[in-house]
């Protein structure tokens, strides 16, 4: 087994913990991991960039290569569009469908979903929406990990214990809000 994922969005918007969750996760399950350092400007509303290489033999390079990702893994949609070049032709893209407008000439989004969708595994999810329903509006990134998590090769009890232990110094609601947002995610690809 080996998937290599680029995980895309803006400063703030979780991809760090999106990172730590597949990554801790899978090691959880004696896999290997390679995360580079997440690339971009980290605070709100720089880009943001990781490469995460999980395998159950060795990894020899932090980064995927161009036309190598099994999946991308987006909470912006135009920076899905950023990083299309490293998806493989089969491979699969999850991305937030709420935009996140920084910029004063940010694309026509209808236009940015057409393409999107033009491709033959793209799933466009409403996370903000799921994460309410879910109780939690900040558990946006959980309703992305959900969606992505058919696509990991990791068992969804291994994922969903591994946000109980990276929230476990919260409220047990925070945690079951978390849980349900992963929930609801994971729903949208499975269907």
């Amino acid at each position: 087994m080996k998937r290599d994922i680029i995980l895309a969005g803006v400063g703030g918007q979780g991809i760090l913990s999106v990172a730590a969750i597949i990554a801790k996760a899978a090691v959880d399950q004696h896999l290997s991991v390679r995360q580079s350092e997440v690339h971009g400007m980290s605070q709100r509303g720089g880009a943001v960039l990781a490469h995460l290489r999980l395998s159950d033999g060795p990894i020899y390079s932090d980064l995927v290569p161009r036309g190598g990702a099994d999946l991308i893994i987006s909470m912006e949609p135009l920076e899905s569009l950023r990083y299309l070049a490293w998806l493989k032709p089969e491979g699969t893209l999850v991305s937030a469908a709420e935009p996140f407008i920084n910029i004063s000439d940010y694309p026509d989004l209808e236009q940015i979903y057409g393409i999107l969708r033009s491709l033959p595994h793209a799933y466009i999810v409403e996370t903000q929406g799921l994460a309410k329903e879910a109780g939690l509006a900040r558990a946006a990134n959980m309703v992305l990990i959900g969606a992505a998590s058919p696509y990991l090769s990791i068992p969804v009890s291994a994922m969903e214990g591994t946000i109980c232990e990276l929230f476990a110094a919260k409220e047990p609601a925070v945690i079951d809000a978390n849980i349900r947002a992963f929930r609801l995610g994971r729903k949208v690809s499975e269907s």
